[in-house]
């Protein structure tokens, strides 16, 4: 069974940090493009950061530059995301995403709350 099971959402304050993480289990997990997408209330869901099969690359919304630093570990299965210099609008469900050219999986979502 695939599971991708996210953790390590919470309410921050602006300014502050969160990590997430994803525990994926059920599939190849070194095959497949990891993906943190985001959906905010009221908008569309949107890629946030993505981090190649092989870890070696990793790619980020323009906003999340500087901030944000995707990584994964391919013998535990894992994927994190490092959030700093949080901001109001980063606020959002944030899900963890595994895609290949044979499927895509989608976790839950762990919401990410920023505010003061």
């Amino acid at each position: 069974q695939v599971r991708l099971l996210e953790f390590g959402g919470g309410l921050v304050q602006p300014g502050g940090s969160l990590r997430l993480s994803c525990a994926a289990s059920g599939f190849t997990f070194s095959m497949y493009v990891m993906n943190w997408y985001r959906r905010a209330p009221g908008k569309e869901r949107e890629l946030v950061a993505t981090v190649t099969s092989d870890g070696r690359t990793t790619n980020y919304k323009d906003s999340v530059k500087g901030r944000f630093t995707m990584s994964r570990d391919n013998v535990k299965n894992t994927v994190d995301l490092q959030m700093n210099s949080l901001k109001p609008e980063d606020t959002a469900l944030y899900y963890c995403n595994a895609a290949s050219y044979r499927a895509t999986y989608w976790g839950q979502g762990t919401q990410v709350t920023v505010s003061s």
